[in-house]
């Protein structure tokens, strides 16, 4: 089952499932290799297979996946006939990176015929080879380092014959082409006929007529002289004859030499040296670029260098191949690389005729940082490696070597004549150094300095003549006046300073009875209502009276030990209106004062409790005086009605308690929840607990009897009282033989409720049991002498009777132990005993 599983998951990262890492550190390569395909269901299969569909997974390109996390050949050829059998493999035919398949067709119409039997189509259409072990990966990676690479790696870019275009007149015919004879004019008649293998194609009431390895324009002249006999029309020019190609016939090229994946393709008949290219993969990292041979009946009758295409876009030497043409590319001769700021470092291929300045041209030309005065080359030679240096006059007729290094460096990131102002001016920034220029010149460049800048004193940042920095002081107000001139070198960096930025950011802080309390920006001349009002204004439960202000103490003197003073405080009063109180009307506000708007002390906001359960009228009641019972919120909501059950009354108090202690209380009050199933809403109840509410047990009974005595609690807010309806059933939990819950019997004692349930396991602790009544009172079992002396079973009550602790018997080990103990024991006392004698 675990290896089913790891390889689930190593499937769906062939969809695309980001799981790679997780897989990695998981299990070994050895592992995934071990996994079965066989051990997948259909289900499992078609999960996969959707996945696939929907992240556009080739069903080629799981070949691919599978060798790079080491699953064996056989493995992947089985999970493709899973896929078979299950007829799943259609459905990736959409998402298929494949060219070519047994019958391919275009918008429109035209096909061409695969007489290969599609069995080396799926393999020659991957657009990456597999990847089995560390050296195929680093060869991968060296290749896709040579530049024209990515034509054979770009999915954006396929080299798909096009079958749309018109048939070129220099094509010539073959066996399966299909022609397309029209006959227009005083006659009308249209055949589609197919090239015999023999290379005749058969026009009905005329005959065979032989077309193989003409063009299409000596196709056309032929059958036209052939139709002359029987339509007259012909000759006269009255009517016309045109012939058209129709599906297309597929021939087979060879791929030799420097190939990725040389061998055999069959291709359509209008494929180029391009196509027969990119099926193959393309040259390997040995194979040129430039030198790509085409032999036709051995003669080499056309040469393609892929970088007239990749560089100025030419496709001359790009020929339509013919059946049984051969493909050769070469290895290379010479190979550079071009690295640093151009723009586009990679390995070029080059010929004996090319300079340096040729490289360059096919790399793009350099990047705008970049150092063109010197080109350092890194050369082997025929006994060590050597730096060259090569000057920029010296480019175009630099002669190349195969295997040589080109970097080019980019400029140095330093200015020659910047002169940087920051802080407190009104445009600060880079500006450029003039002759004699003065720090008073760069400030009004800058525009001049904020009304918030520190007039007393600036600096200016100055590197050194060893580039070590230094720190230039000056003031302000003298330099913009002319009174101080400090010439600037390059790269100075001139600071001016806000008065805000070198202090303390003022706040003052309003806490208490307003709307918004909390710290705000210190204005000068603030006074206490204007930062009220910056406070959204006062609640309703705020107190006019005595609002305090609480002041930092700051001495300027000397140090005294006798002053303790931690802050200085003051009162006011306020008006309602905010405005100008008589007292508080000359009291500014300083920076980081704290004032404090205190509540009402009459002030009190309504507070509610809910009546709930058997009641003339339950809901919601306001609490009148502070002295308000039970009783008397009970007489202002009727009563209890009749079927209600006094003794099972609850009431559920708000409390402070943490999470830890909040789950506690749920696990408590499970009793209460069966408790309430007869009667009341349980979702209600463990919603109210929930929000850390306590149980309190109450007897309604004593209140209604007598109201104002101690059982008649004074009530809170928030307070829950639950009545529940009578009570007629007892429950039974623990060590009795058959738990349940059984009609109430007043004449039944608690043992006879345990019989009923079957009586006591051989387990049961019978001096510990107890009830929990239905207001949730719990009493528990008392001895009295040599008899146990149960509670009275009240309706409603659950009978809970524990089991004795488990007595583990002393092992082995231990009883060797103790026994050792005891030896040693006896054996120091019999020591003493004869040390006595």
């Amino acid at each position: 089952m675990v290896k089913k599983i790891l390889l689930l998951q190593l499937l769906l990262l062939v969809a695309g499932y980001s799981v790679k890492a997780q897989i990695s550190s998981s299990m070994s390569k050895a592992q995934i290799s071990q996994m079965k395909v066989d051990d997948l269901s259909d289900d499992q299969i078609r999960q996969l297979v959707a996945q696939m569909k929907k992240n556009n997974v080739s069903y080629s390109q799981i070949d691919q996946y599978a060798a790079e996390k080491g699953i064996s050949e056989t493995e992947v050829a089985k999970l493709k006939d899973r896929m078979k059998q299950l007829n799943l493999d259609k459905e990736l035919t959409g998402t298929s990176n494949s060219k070519y398949s047994s019958q391919n067709s275009d918008s429109t119409g035209r096909q061409y015929n695969d007489d290969s039997n599609g069995d080396t189509t799926a393999y020659y259409q991957e657009r990456y080879r597999r990847i089995q072990n560390k050296e195929t990966f680093e060869k991968e990676m060296k290749r896709r380092k040579i530049f024209g690479t990515e034509l054979f790696s770009n999915q954006n870019l396929t080299f798909e014959p096009n079958l749309r275009m018109a048939t070129p007149p220099n094509y010539r015919i073959a066996a399966q082409d299909e022609l397309v004879i029209d006959v227009y004019g005083y006659s009308e008649v249209q055949h589609t006929l197919k090239v015999t293998p023999e290379g005749y194609v058969r026009i009905p009431n005329l005959g065979p007529v032989y077309v193989n390895g003409l063009t299409m324009e000596e196709a056309r002249t032929r059958i036209t002289k052939q139709l002359s006999v029987i339509y007259g029309g012909i000759k006269t020019g009255n009517t016309s004859v045109q012939v058209s190609l129709g599906n297309i016939r597929s021939i087979r090229v060879l791929l030799i030499g420097e190939i990725v994946r040389p061998g055999t393709y069959t291709l359509p008949s209008l494929a180029t040296v391009a196509n027969a290219l990119y099926v193959s993969g393309g040259p390997n990292e040995n194979g040129s670029f430039r030198t790509i041979k085409v032999v036709r009946n051995g003669q080499s009758i056309a040469t393609f260098d892929l970088y007239d295409f990749l560089i100025h876009g030419d496709l001359t030497n790009n020929i339509v191949l013919q059946d049984q043409d051969i493909v050769k590319v070469e290895a290379y001769k010479m190979r550079v690389e071009l690295l640093g700021e151009i723009k586009r470092p990679a390995i070029y291929e080059a010929i004996e005729t090319e300079t340096l300045q040729n490289i360059l041209d096919f790399a793009g030309g350099y990047t705008d940082n970049s150092f063109r005065d010197i080109i350092k080359v890194f050369r082997v030679t025929n006994k060590a490696r050597e730096v060259v240096n090569v000057q920029a006059d010296e480019v175009a007729t630099f002669k190349l070597k195969s295997g040589d290094k080109f970097y080019v460096d980019s400029i140095l990131n330093r200015y020659t004549n910047r002169v940087t102002i920051s802080g407190a001016v009104f445009h600060p920034g880079d500006y450029a150094l003039e002759d004699d220029m003065t720090v008073g010149d760069l400030i009004k460049r800058a525009d001049g300095v904020q009304e918030v800048a520190a007039m007393s004193r600036g600096i200016i940042r100055r590197l050194q003549e060893d580039f070590t920095p230094s720190i230039i002081s000056f003031n302000v107000q003298d330099v913009i006046n002319g009174k101080q001139k400090l010439n600037l070198k390059r790269e100075d960096s001139v600071i001016i300073f806000s008065k805000l930025q070198i202090r303390e950011q003022y706040l003052v802080k309003i806490d208490g009875e307003v709307i918004q309390p909390g710290y705000f920006n210190y204005g000068d001349s603030m006074h206490l209502e204007d930062l009220v009002l910056l406070a959204g204004g006062l609640k309703d439960a705020a107190s006019l009276k005595h609002v305090e202000i609480a002041r930092r103490i700051r001495t300027a003197g000397m140090y005294d030990s006798s002053d303790t003073r931690l802050a200085i405080t003051q009162q006011f009063d306020i008006n309602a209106d905010l405005s100008d109180f008589p007292a508080a009307a000359s009291f500014v506000l300083q920076p980081f004062d704290e004032i404090m708007i205190r509540r009402a002390p009459a002030y009190r906001e309504q507070a509610n409790i809910e009546m709930d359960g058997e009641v003339v009228y339950p809901g919601v009641y306001a609490i009148n005086t502070k002295r308000e019972r039970i009783s008397d919120v009970i007489k202002r909501a009727g009563g209890l009605r009749p079927e209600a059950s006094a003794e099972g009354a609850v009431l559920l108090r708000k409390t402070f308690v943490n999470e830890s202690d909040s789950s506690l209380l749920l696990s408590k009050l499970q009793v209460f929840y069966n408790k309430l199933k007869d009667s009341t809403s349980v979702d209600k109840v463990r919603s109210a607990v929930e929000q850390k509410v306590q149980l309190l047990g109450i007897e309604l009974e004593e209140i209604l009897a007598h109201p104002g005595s101690k059982y008649d609690l004074l009530l809170e807010e928030g307070d829950v009282i639950k009545v529940p309806k009578k009570l007629q059933t007892v429950q039974l939990f623990g060590e009795v033989y058959f738990p349940k819950k059984v009609r109430f019997d007043k004449n039944f004692s608690f043992r006879n409720y345990v019989r009923g349930a079957g009586g006591f396991t051989a387990q049961a602790l019978r001096r510990r049991s107890y009830i929990v009544y239905a207001n949730g009172e719990v009493k528990s079992t008392r001895k009295a002498l040599f008899f146990n002396s149960y509670p009275k079973v009240k309706p409603g009550a659950e009978i809970y009777v524990p089991s004795r602790p488990e007595r583990k018997g002393m092992s082995a080990g231990t009883a060797v132990a103790l026994g050792s103990g005891l030896a040693s024991i006896a054996l120091v006392i019999v020591t003493i005993l004869n040390t006595v004698k």
